[in-house]
C-alpha cells in the first residue's frame, strides 16, 4: 500500500514541531513588502509591523502560483517515491491558491485535493486531525480517508479579533469613519468563517482582555466543541495575562489540551499586532 503524505500551505500557520512530528508538507504562500516579494515564513512576522509603524502601510500578500505547487508536488513525489498525496488547502473562496493547486495536480496521479474551507487556526484543526489518524491507522485505504477528512471539514470552527482597526483601514477593510468610530468607542469586531469566507459576524465593546473571554464564551456557547482539543491563535504582542485567561477559562470547559499558534506573515498583514483567535472541531 502506498504511503500517504499530507500537505497544506504556509497560512494553515502549522507549529513547526507539529510539523516535523508528522511530516506534514507545507508550501509557502507570498508577502509582498515594499516591493519585494518574500516567501511567507522567511520574513519575521515583527518586519511586518515595524513596516507599517513607519509607512502606515501595510504588505500585500498572494497565493502560492502554479508552477510553485508543480514544484511543490514534485519535490514531494521524489522525496517519498510512489506515495499519495492528501493536499488539504486554504480556503478557496477568500484565495486563488487551492484553484492553482488543483490545476497543478492535472499533471500527477494520485494526488487527492481538499478545500477545507479555512484559514489559520482552523485550517490547521483539519490537518492536525488527519495526520493524528494517519498515524493511529498507517494503512487506512486512501479513499476512505480522504473520506474521512472531508466529514471534518465543516465541523471546523474559527473566531477571531483583529489586533487594530487601524491596521484593518490601513488595509481597506474598513472605512477611516468606521475605524475612528470603533477606535472611539473600544469597538472590536469578530470575524468567523462562513462557508469559507471571511465575515464579520459580532462586535465586542472594551478592553481586549475582556472582548477575548466574550469571544471565547460565546463561541462554546455556539458550537459544541470536542473537549480533546483547543486551538488558541495570537499574534505578536497579544498580552500575556490574556493567554493565562484564556487557557484558565479552556481548562475550566473541560478541554484536554490546549495549544497556541502564532498567526504567520500571511495572517498577521490582516489581523494586526495582538489579535487573538480560537479553533477547534465540533463533535
Amino acid at each position: 500500500m502506498r504511503r500517504i503524505i499530507l500537505s497544506t500551505e504556509s497560512g494553515a500557520d502549522l507549529p513547526d514541531d507539529l510539523v516535523e512530528k508528522y511530516n506534514i508538507q507545507v508550501v509557502p504562500m507570498h508577502v509582498i513588502m515594499d516591493g519585494k516579494d518574500y516567501l511567507d515564513g522567511s520574513l519575521p512576522v515583527q518586519d511586518i509591523y515595524d513596516y507599517y509603524e513607519r509607512m502606515k502601510k501595510i504588505p500585500s500578500t498572494t497565493s502560492t502560483n502554479v508552477h510553485e505547487y508543480q514544484e511543490f508536488f514534485t519535490n514531494i513525489r521524489e522525496n517519498f517515491p510512489d506515495c499519495t498525496i492528501i493536499h488539504i488547502g486554504y480556503t478557496s473562496k477568500a484565495s486563488s491558491s487551492f484553484q492553482h493547486a488543483v490545476i497543478a495536480a492535472e499533471e500527477f496521479e494520485d494526488i487527492f485535493l481538499i478545500d477545507a474551507l479555512n484559514v489559520t487556526g482552523g485550517l490547521a484543526a483539519i490537518v492536525l486531525d488527519a495526520a493524528k489518524a494517519l498515524e493511529e491507522e498507517p494503512d487506512i485505504e486512501t479513499e476512505r480517508f480522504v473520506e474521512k477528512i472531508e466529514a471534518i471539514v465543516p465541523k471546523s470552527r474559527l473566531a477571531f479579533i483583529p489586533g487594530s482597526l487601524e491596521f484593518l483601514k490601513a488595509g481597506g477593510r474598513v472605512s477611516n469613519m468606521a475605524s475612528l468610530i470603533g477606535t472611539l468607542l473600544k469597538i472590536k469586531p469578530c470575524i468567523e468563517l462562513k462557508d469559507g469566507k471571511l465575515m464579520s459576524t459580532k462586535k465586542y465593546r472594551g478592553k481586549m482582555s475582556r472582548a477575548t473571554e466574550k469571544l471565547f464564551r460565546d463561541y462554546l456557547t455556539e458550537f459544541n466543541i470536542d473537549r480533546k482539543q483547543i486551538y488558541f491563535i495570537y499574534s505578536i504582542g497579544l498580552d500575556e495575562r490574556i493567554k493565562q485567561r484564556m487557557e484558565e477559562v479552556a481548562k475550566e470547559n473541560g478541554f484536554q489540551n490546549i495549544r497556541w499558534i502564532q498567526a504567520g506573515g500571511m495572517i498577521s498583514t490582516h489581523s494586526g499586532a495582538g489579535g487573538f483567535g480560537v479553533a477547534g472541531l465540533e463533535e
